[in-house]
């Protein structure tokens, strides 16, 4: 009897042993699913969850930048209920305009608002840069077309960027880097402004930071801190982690670990941080990370891509992250969507 005893204690273990080695190795071998491959490039993504429907914004074109056409940069809006049956809601355009990195955020007045890049061509050369918008209805069923944002004129540039809005308290709030027509090699400026209508934006502060400042995102915190994440490609192109607290004038500064491509981030309901972005090295790929401190990172997730890929949106619904992303892994620029569960991430927080 013992021996049965010890017998059956010994295969529950086992079990339970397998069990866990399962769910592990589950939770490892998520796999992406490709949503979007209508374009010969389709790229930058975000991803918001509106009206009980997922909405997955991106660029068209024919390449990472104007190529075969004068000017070819649309914006495709994609939407699902479920995450997995997508349809396009709209394809934006502007003659003259390359559109490009179109982030959505949620009007306080309960609209989808597209803040995109735009780069104005003619025959083929670039005269400068302009951030464009388009809101939907409320039912996020039809988008306006897109029209130029109206910049403060002690602030306004030859090559303005706003490359993401985000709303708290009623007025919305983004990063515009400024570049000239030599990029790199300068003049750059990188301002905090923000906005009520979402078409007029008011210069806040200026933010002092060197190695040309670019892409950022602006995120709150539960006390009202605010956090952004900040591209940078010169100098040792280490990423910057900027905070600020009302009204915004004063900022501190913080080094970050990680090189950053496309940066996103995110806050749990518990206070945690994720961020996703491009991965530089021997291999370039999208990866998901987790905030240790002000700075330090430590990656978690690293999504089947290479190449040209990155520029991830991410959404916590249904108890799961959803994870949006291109990549030109599988031949050609795609968009992908990865989808987590809370759970299997919480170890790693």
């Amino acid at each position: 009897m013992k021996n049965c005893t010890r017998t059956a204690q010994w295969i529950f273990l086992v079990c339970l042993i397998m069990s866990n080695m399962v769910r592990a190795q589950t939770s490892e071998e998520i796999k992406p699913v490709k949503i979007w491959d209508g374009a010969q490039h389709s790229a930058f993504t975000d991803l918001i969850r509106f009206k009980n429907n997922f909405y997955c914004s991106f660029r068209e074109g024919s390449g990472h930048v104007p190529g075969a056409e004068n000017v070819d940069g649309t914006v495709r809006i994609l939407k699902s209920a479920d995450g997995i049956k997508w349809e396009s809601a709209a394809l934006l355009k502007k003659e003259g305009v390359d559109l490009r990195d179109p982030k959505l955020s949620i009007t306080p007045d309960g609209r989808l608002m597209i803040i995109i890049g735009g780069s104005i061509y003619k025959d083929r050369k670039l005269l400068g840069r302009n951030p464009h918008v388009s809101f939907s209805d409320k039912t996020g069923t039809t988008f306006s077309e897109p029209e130029k944002v109206i910049t403060d004129p002690g602030i306004a540039s030859w090559g303005s960027w706003y490359w993401r809005v985000t709303w708290y308290k009623g007025t919305g709030y983004a990063i515009d880097y400024q570049i000239g027509p030599e990029e790199r090699r300068g003049p750059s400026a990188m301002y905090l402004v923000a906005t009520k209508d979402g078409k007029a934006f008011k210069k806040v502060s200026k933010l002092e930071i060197d190695g040309f400042p670019n892409e950022a995102t602006i995120r709150f915190d539960k006390s009202g801190t605010m956090h952004v994440m900040v591209r940078r490609e010169l100098e040792d192109m280490m990423g910057t982690w900027a905070t600020s607290k009302a009204p915004f004038a004063d900022w501190k500064f913080t080094k970050m670990n990680v090189r950053l491509g496309g940066p996103n981030f995110i806050f749990t309901n518990d206070g945690h941080i994720i961020a996703g972005t491009r991965v530089y090295g021997t291999n370039v790929y999208t990866g998901l990370f987790t905030r240790e401190a002000a700075g330090t990172f430590k990656e978690i997730y690293h999504f089947p891509s290479s190449g040209d890929n990155s520029y991830p949106g991410l959404v916590i619904y249904d108890k799961k992250l959803w994870v949006s992303y291109y990549s030109s892994h599988e031949g050609k620029t795609s968009i992908y969507l990865a989808v987590i569960p809370m759970k299997d991430l919480k170890s790693k927080l």
